[in-house]
């Protein structure tokens, strides 16, 4: 007989699907301009004074081509734009263009606005212990076991 329980990773996966679908929504609704998953990801990870495509790529998990690929349709989007990195001639930082700074902060007040809806659904107790337990530092994952 095989489990249907679902690992921690699996609902961790589907809580994030969960916020990224209604923030999705919500922008759509707005008549933001469209975006995909991986570019509101991209979004996400982005340092404030720019980052690398190569850095993106690292924090999102994804490939380098695929990090490139959210970040050329955000260019062409209006969102994002691309500057030489100061530290190194053959890099360019990507950062949040004056319209990207806008879609990002109506981001954050939409993904404000599903925690409280989340906080009613399921209450505010177990979402505090839920931010609590995401906040406190686990340390690097376990290696494998010298048995």
């Amino acid at each position: 007989m095989q489990s249907t329980a679902r690992n921690l990773p699996q609902l961790l996966g589907e809580a994030r699907r969960w916020f990224d679908e209604g923030l999705l929504a919500a922008l759509g609704a707005a008549g933001a301009t469209p975006v995909s998953p991986t570019q509101v990801q991209l979004f996400a990870v982005l340092d404030d004074q720019g980052t690398t495509v190569s850095e993106l790529a690292r924090r999102m998990g994804v490939t380098r081509q695929t990090a490139h690929q959210a970040v050329h349709g955000l260019v062409a989007a209006g969102l994002l734009e691309q500057l030489p990195d100061p530290t190194s001639a053959r890099q360019r930082l990507i950062r949040r263009s004056p319209d990207g700074e806008r879609a990002h902060r109506r981001a954050r007040t939409i993904l404000e606005q599903l925690e409280e809806r989340l906080a009613e659904r399921i209450g505010p107790e177990t979402v505090e212990a839920l931010r609590g337990a995401l906040e406190t530092p686990w340390g690097l994952p376990p290696g494998p076991d010298p048995d």
